[in-house]
């Protein structure tokens, strides 16, 4: 058997993502695209998209645009990577004057209802030079000029090669060219058979393999994880869908126990390949129940302990509210302690939710909240609903 090398993984990996409709960008064409090696955004690629994907707005707002994409507010890692994931998601607001007045508009780098009108790319052996150091991530996945994927591939001919050692090159990688991972969406480490993604916050034991291509099975353990992650994770409509509605930068607040300062924690969180199929399958039944001769019965999604029920919640609202016309989605538990905690992961991801969960505080207020013809995200415990409550709620403090 010949020799296999790191080279050879690369090389299916770029084989697997052009049978996938990817273009592949050698090394030596993605450097003559840029002006120097600390440049990390393909900058004539994202002109030309933002120009094309947005025909109306002038050329000195999409300019302006441009610019935002290209020098991001803040030095820090995650801030910076939050501030183009908003862009991306929510579209960048320009101004400009029509006929004597100041209009607002927003300028859009990604196509998110017409996967055609996006350019994808596979570039292998990225060069990356920041602050005199020299990096060479294996694998770069660009859309629209943007590097939004990064894949570390060991090799798995030797042994000592694991993904552990690839999550740990991706660590150091975002140490010394952390300019990189402002744009990236997710990243992949792999040892050229088993493979694993997370988020730039996700520590090692938050890396999870993604097992199956289409969600209905996931495939045989003979089948190297890699192959199913890229045929699976990095199809062009999944990944974009995985972009747009299923990462969360989730704020947490803590306290340093020495000093007793409080500050704000931003974990950015990746939804695991169960969450993202059973959250699509329930949309996508909610939508058929909700329809006009639909049945008003969506389904039950059934969880086992520690498989992310909560964040599942969440991704499913994040999306249902932008499928519906503007729907109410109430939220019901039987404690006031698990009340309580899953508001505070919804609170936590306003971003996605796009809206500021409210949480019933009685009765009266419950029912004020479900008369509101506006929608919104209503967390209740099931003991509002009750009719004799006052009597039962006195003696079990429940208001």
């Amino acid at each position: 058997m010949p020799p296999i090398f790191e080279s050879d993984i690369e090389q299916l990996v770029i084989e697997l993502l052009q049978n996938q409709g990817f273009d592949y960008l050698s090394p030596e064409q993605q450097e003559a695209e840029r002006s120097n090696l600390g440049e990390v955004v393909l900058k004539e690629r994202l002109k030309n998209a933002i120009d094309m994907l947005n025909p109306s707005i002038p050329d000195e707002a999409k300019e302006q645009a441009l610019r935002q994409v290209l020098n991001l507010p803040s030095q820090n890692l995650i801030d910076n990577n939050e501030a183009l994931h908003r862009m991306l998601t929510e579209g960048i607001e320009v101004e400009f004057m029509v006929n004597g007045s100041i209009r607002g508009d927003k300028v859009w780098l990604i196509d998110w209802q017409d996967i055609l009108n996006n350019e994808f790319l596979a570039s292998n052996q990225f060069t990356v030079i920041e602050n005199n150091i020299n990096k060479r991530p294996d694998v770069v996945l660009f859309v629209n000029g943007l590097p939004l994927v990064v894949i570390e591939l060991k090799n798995s001919a030797d042994e000592n090669a694991t993904v552990a050692k690839a999550f740990t090159q991706l660590q150091n990688y975002k140490n010394a060219i952390p300019s990189l991972f402002y744009y990236n969406g997710f990243l992949v480490a792999s040892d050229g058979l088993d493979a694993k993604t997370g988020t730039i916050s996700s520590d090692f034991g938050r890396f999870a393999a993604w097992k199956s291509i289409d969600g209905v099975r996931e495939d045989r353990a003979t089948v190297p994880q890699i192959e199913t992650l890229v045929k699976g994770m990095l199809k062009k409509d999944v990944l974009l869908d995985l972009i747009k509605q299923f990462i969360i930068f989730e704020k947490t607040k803590k306290q340093d126990s020495k000093t007793g300062l409080s500050s704000v924690e931003t974990i950015k969180k990746l939804a695991a390949y169960h969450q993202y199929f059973a959250v699509n399958k329930a949309v996508e039944s909610t939508i058929t129940a909700a329809s006009q001769n639909g049945s008003r019965k969506a389904g039950i999604i059934w969880h086992t302990q520690g498989s992310g029920k909560s964040l599942s919640m969440v991704f499913y609202t994040g999306k249902i509210v932008l499928e519906l016309n503007n729907p109410t989605v109430v939220v019901v538990t039987d404690r006031n302690d698990l009340d309580g905690q899953l508001f505070d992961t919804f609170a936590g991801c306003r971003q996605l939710l796009r809206q500021e969960p409210i949480q019933a505080k009685s009765i009266p207020d419950l029912k004020t909240l479900l008369k509101t013809a506006g929608g919104g995200i209503v967390f209740t415990t099931i003991q509002k609903f009750s009719p004799d409550l006052p009597a039962r709620g006195a003696q079990a403090g429940e208001g």
